[in-house]
């Protein structure tokens, strides 16, 4: 495995969405579980202030860079990552891989929207899109089900039951995290995949933004666009600093190797 590369408060590994999926059916082939952390700037910026955070980001088998501007400042900095691998992407083309394979998928989290489970929802899509795949979980538990020993007995107990090969937790960092950490230990064996809002975005609860502001590395601003009263304050107090923040260390980095 390569080594990885440092960018602000977080070590990410240097790898394609597809050589990223194609280690994960690598694994899972021979046996071996494993936890994808797909950290983006807002995760770099708690991480930056937190080592409980950059131990729990550590902690992951695969760590990919889920926002922009994490790429551009390991190339400022001559480390370059070869692409943005985010969340977002990998819940489509882990799934793909999954169905070609054969693979148990569960899908946990989401944001309920009154009687809405997204979990469902994006089981349904999946399952229409990539025919084959065998969706054996879409749970949605309740706020606060990890704190509470009755609701976590129940999820491990359903979790056994469907022995899902692959599971997008979208339950939001770190909180995704550490709940995968505890499942593992019940399930060697099985790949986590921390996602996000990757399950809203399966069930079309919410949009992503168009290719071209995804590839530019302007999607956060569609994002806010969409979600200003919950996302304005996250990302231009802590964000937008925050990428300024690893695009200067960047420069500074690469000055300094070349004196």
């Amino acid at each position: 495995m390569e080594s990885r590369i440092r960018v602000g408060g977080v070590r990410l590994d240097p790898v394609t969405e597809p050589e990223a999926v194609a280690r994960v059916m690598a694994a899972l082939e021979t046996g071996r579980g494993g936890h994808i952390v797909t950290p983006n700037v807002d995760i770099a910026a708690a991480a930056r202030k937190s080592a409980d955070l950059r131990a729990l980001i550590d902690a992951g088998d695969l760590v990919t860079a889920d926002g922009a501007p994490l790429v551009w400042a390991s190339r400022l900095a001559g480390t370059p990552l070869p692409e943005r691998v985010a969340g977002s992407d990998l819940v489509w083309s882990l799934a793909e891989a999954a169905a070609e394979r054969g693979l148990r998928l569960a899908l946990l989290g989401g944001t309920p929207d009154n009687a809405a489970r997204p979990t469902e929802r994006a089981a349904t899509v999946l399952e229409h899109r990539f025919p084959g795949l065998k969706v054996v979980g879409a749970w949605c538990p309740p706020m606060g089900f990890d704190r509470d020993d009755s609701q976590w007995r129940s999820l491990v107990a359903r979790f056994e039951a469907a022995a899902p090969d692959l599971v997008y937790a979208g339950l939001g960092f770190p909180k995704q995290e550490r709940v995968i950490a505890r499942l593992r230990e019940a399930a060697p064996r099985t790949w986590f995949l921390g996602c996000g809002a990757g399950i809203d975005f399966l069930a079309g609860y919410r949009r992503r933004a168009p290719e071209w502001m995804r590839r530019t590395g302007t999607e956060w601003t569609y994002r806010l666009a969409s979600e200003p009263g919950r996302l304005a304050r996250r990302y231009l107090r802590d964000d937008v600093p925050e990428a300024l923040r690893l695009l200067a260390e960047a420069v500074r980095a690469r000055r300094a190797g070349i004196s």
